[in-house]
């Protein structure tokens, strides 16, 4: 099945993942408006995006432009719904990613989440739900994400899920280097 032809849903006892879209938009922007999530993001290589959104109108322009990255077959990019609460709760961002260095052929894995769900079990529920599901989605044999030294619950999430550090640089499409990689390998 091709992911960019038919998003399916997938969902454990915490969380639904379903493709981003403007019925999002009032719970999404309680994510990328909270000031302690918004460090967390990775927003490495995004073309000066922090993804600290303060407006719906801004909030709903950021998920237009991922659901036309989706529909060019650039990235996409999955609401994270809270199944108890019925309430999106963050974003997840996946694409296959081809380049010249070492973070080539693997799903690159980007999770913004609100403030109150940075904590390591509920990182490892969502990372579980990913984990049984990108590698049907994308074609490679390894999963990679971030999360800088002060993202502790993340990090100890990733560890727990056997992802591992990697002190290799992902290289930029201008070049710059990007550091604080996991990496899982099927």
């Amino acid at each position: 099945m091709n992911i960019y032809e038919h998003c399916p849903v997938y969902s454990n006892d915490m969380f639904r993942l379903e493709l981003v879209s403007a019925e999002h938009c009032s719970d999404l922007l309680k994510v990328y408006s909270d000031i302690s999530a918004v460090p967390l993001f990775n927003s490495d290589n995004c073309g000066g995006d922090n993804f600290y959104y303060t407006s719906y109108e801004r909030m709903k322009e950021a998920i237009d432009y991922w659901l036309w990255e989706y529909s060019r077959k650039g990235f996409i990019r999955l609401a994270v719904v809270d199944i108890e609460k019925s309430v999106a709760v963050g974003t997840v961002e996946m694409f296959r990613r081809i380049a010249d260095d070492y973070f080539s052929d693997t799903v690159l894995l980007r999770i913004d989440l609100r403030s109150d769900y940075e904590k390591s079990q509920i990182i490892a529920s969502l990372l579980q739900l990913l984990l049984d599901n990108c590698f049907d989605m994308f074609d490679c044999c390894s999963v990679t994400t971030k999360a800088i030294s002060i993202a502790q619950e993340r990090i100890r999430a990733l560890c727990d899920m056997n992802f591992r550090h990697s002190d290799e640089k992902l290289i930029g499409h201008d070049g710059t280097e990007y550091a604080d990689y996991y990496i899982f390998v099927k």
